[in-house]
């Protein structure tokens, strides 16, 4: 079969790295890695991090920058059609629809984030933390209520409909004038806002500054100071793994659409690496000298640990970090600008992600132009984004979050590893992934990608399902030392305990109020978890229905 020729491409290799790196790079680099690398132990967690991110983000990284590569030769630039092109089993292009639901459900909640990170930036900017709270300007914000499940706030709705406009808007441009433009403006613009904060931070003394209490430095030795003790403990090994996993972008289609308009020998070796490598500056060194140093040298480092006990780093950024600013005096308006300016810079970079495979998917299918693909965009993406901002947080958006945002992204790792190394075969993939290189890959990367990386990934997504509430290092310390293994409970952020609604206790002494508000929230999740299943159905659908097409035309993929 002859080369389908390509509609759009990249106008620049910079440009296609920083647009990998943006995708890559957001939220979690400058609240998750902190967030984590605290709960964890800090430099505790850096050596399995580290080990991690050479045994499943690299390969992960080359193995879907090459299947993208490859379908785009057929004229595929989404993950049905590349995934379809690589298997040899009709399942495969409806296991690539995770690649399409993954981004437009992930996209209906993480808008909204990148739409508050807009509100806190212009906030910040005119000084209004000096005077207003965090949390106050947050509930405002969102119109969250404890205990209400409606939660609309009208200027917030105003400001999540410009965001959501303005990157239809950018989508609509195309890949050159539109998301590698954004790319090339907002990722430099990013490392020299987080720069800038970092410095600043690091000249916090408790000598000259009344409201320090001890020195940013103990929280970046905290997060640099190696530690082996963590090399027995299965949780920070499994905390490392999946903040590599996470932090990469792996496992939602966005990275192959990208690299599916390469030409057929462009590299992807030397550019996977330095989109990677690039994500790992913004995360580990900026990001590690921005959050835990400043936080640490005005709260203590028990306080911070106490605080980030979830994982996420959300409220020290949100809440925390704009009163932690006012320390600053003349320079806090600027700081808050910047701090919130480089996480929307992350969150827009990411986001434009999400749209192109979509598009891309109505472009090549049913022959969309890109205005109206990105106007198709925004009309799935709203019915799913409008609940997000309507009701509360405990609903649609954390199930969206948790479902498409963390279980789906394993699952479907998972799948591309496995078709990748042992259906397409890896000594196939591994020529496919070494023509045209322009950085020669160890060998023993072939062994990982066989071996190693599908079993990692087989171990996270086992032990997410099958999750219990002590923890798994508590039974394997039960193992190793002979004591009794804890009682088997269902952890509430497992998928069998979200199911069962685990995490969504009621406690002693509810009030009628919260007792209702808990049963309103159950019935809610059975309704966004009914969207979420129809959406992939509908992807499903069009699947098939662009597939008869395929044949009807004599155009399959061989």
């Amino acid at each position: 079969m002859s080369e389908s020729p390509k509609r759009e491409q990249w106008a620049s290799r910079i440009g296609l790295v920083l647009a990998m790196a943006g995708n890559a790079v957001g939220l979690g680099n400058f609240l998750r890695f902190p967030a984590q690398a605290a709960k964890n132990g800090g430099g505790a967690f850096l050596i399995p991090y580290i080990v991690a991110f050479i045994v499943l983000g690299l390969p992960l990284m080359w193995i879907e920058w090459t299947m993208g590569r490859f379908g785009g030769q057929y004229g595929h630039h989404s993950t049905p059609g590349i995934f379809d092109s690589m298997g040899r089993r009709k399942f495969w292009k409806y296991f690539g629809v995770f690649g399409l639901w993954a981004n437009l459900i992930i996209a209906a909640y993480y808008l909204y984030i990148e739409s508050w990170c807009m509100a806190y930036a212009g906030f910040s900017l005119m000084n209004g933390f000096a005077e207003t709270a965090p949390k106050e300007f947050f509930a405002k914000l969102t119109g969250d209520t404890p205990n209400q499940i409606w939660a609309i706030s009208t200027w917030g709705m105003i400001i999540f409909g410009v965001c959501i406009a303005i990157n239809i808007g950018i989508l609509s441009r195309g890949l050159a004038k539109g998301i590698e433009i954004v790319s090339k403006i907002g990722m430099p613009l990013l490392i020299v806002f987080a720069a800038i904060l970092a410095i600043r931070g690091l000249m916090i003394s408790p000598a000259t500054d009344s409201h320090a209490v001890e020195s940013p430095m103990v929280g970046l030795n905290f997060v640099w100071e190696p530690k082996f003790d963590s090399l027995t403990n299965p949780a920070v090994w499994l905390a490392a793994a999946g903040q590599i996993f996470f932090t990469l972008s792996i496992g939602m289609g966005s990275m192959h659409c990208y690299s599916s308009y390469l030409r057929k020998d462009d590299d992807v070796t030397l550019n996977g690496a330095s989109g990677a490598w690039t994500n790992e500056l913004c995360e580990v060194v900026l990001g590690g000298t921005i959050l835990l140093p400043i936080a640490v040298a005005y709260l203590g480092l028990t306080k911070v640990q106490e605080m980030v006990a979830g994982g996420s780093g959300f409220g020290l950024g949100f809440m925390v970090f704009p009163k932690l600013f006012n320390y600053w005096g003349s320079f806090a308006p600027l700081a808050g600008f910047l701090w919130f300016g480089l996480l929307f810079f992350a969150a827009i970079t990411s986001s434009l992600a999400m749209g192109q495979p979509i598009m891309a998917f109505l472009q090549d299918e049913f022959k969309f132009s890109r205005e109206k693909s990105a106007l198709a965009f925004g009309a799935m993406l709203l019915p799913l984004a409008l609940p997000v901002a309507m009701l509360h947080s405990a609903s649609f958006f954390d199930e969206f979050d948790y479902w498409a945002g963390t279980f789906s992204l394993v699952v479907m790792a998972v799948g591309e590893a496995v078709l990748f190394a042992w259906i397409y075969g890896v000594d196939r993939g591994w020529n496919e992934m070494m023509r045209g290189a322009d950085l020669k890959v160890p060998r023993a990367f072939y062994w990982i990608m066989k071996y190693v990386t599908p079993t990692f990934l087989i171990l996270i997504l086992v032990t997410s399902i099958f999750k219990p509430q002590a923890g798994w290092e508590k039974y394997v310390a039960s193992v190793t030392s002979g004591t009794e293994a804890p009682q088997w409970e269902w952890a509430s952020d497992g998928m069998i305990g979200k199911l069962l609604h685990k995490d969504l206790p009621l406690k002693e002494g509810a009030t009628p109020e919260e007792v209702a508000f808990n049963q309103t929230l159950k019935v809610v999740r059975t309704v966004d978890r009914g969207a979420m299943l129809a959406a992939f159905a509908g992807f499903a659908i069009l699947v098939s229905i662009a597939w008869r097409k395929r044949e009807a035309e004599g155009r399959n993929t061989p």
